[in-house]
């Protein structure tokens, strides 16, 4: 890969892994905090909230796609970005697990990893796409780790609703 296709795939890589560390660091702390919200929810109601950004990213992400064809990828990737943060606000404000559930859901709503690999795609060159595709993978496995461990250390400093905030 040249400079210039390096510093493409370093850059989205690292806005994917962000997003992806945001979603992951609650997940192994949820379930605990959860439990413990005035209306007490039952564990139902604790999966859908933990689980809905996943289902509403799974129905965003070929519309989204579509859209970035339209529109241009960067102005789909900002979008899911401020979707996304808005559902972080929302889920970081609440002690309400709907409104919690809500969040998460906003959160997948801004679904961006169809554009991002479709930006990557196209500032790539065909011969070295494999590697650039594999890189940006690689930085989401990382995150993925990073959360695992980041998530209950700082859920220990600024609790989940400042995880949320965080992200």
């Amino acid at each position: 890969m040249n400079r210039l296709e390096w510093r493409a795939t370093l850059a989205l890589g690292a806005i994917y892994a962000l997003r992806m560390l945001g979603v992951f660091m609650v997940l192994p702390v949820f379930d605990l905090w959860a439990r413990d919200l005035p209306q007490r929810p039952g564990p139902g109601m604790i999966a859908l909230a933990l689980t809905v950004s996943g289902l509403t990213q799974a129905l965003f992400q070929i519309p989204l796609g579509r859209l970035s064809d339209r529109i241009g990828r960067r102005p789909v990737i900002a979008l899911g970005m401020a979707v996304f943060g808005l559902g972080s606000l929302v889920a970081g404000l609440s002690d309400d697990i709907r409104l919690v559930a809500l969040g998460r859901a906003l959160q997948g709503a801004g679904a961006i990893s169809s554009a991002v690999t479709a930006l990557l795609a196209d500032v790539t060159r065909e011969e070295v796409r494999t590697t650039a595709m594999a890189v940006m993978g690689a930085g989401m496995g990382f995150a993925f780790v990073l959360a695992l461990v980041a998530g209950p250390l700082a859920e220990g400093w600024i609790g989940v609703p400042g995880i949320f905030q965080a992200a």
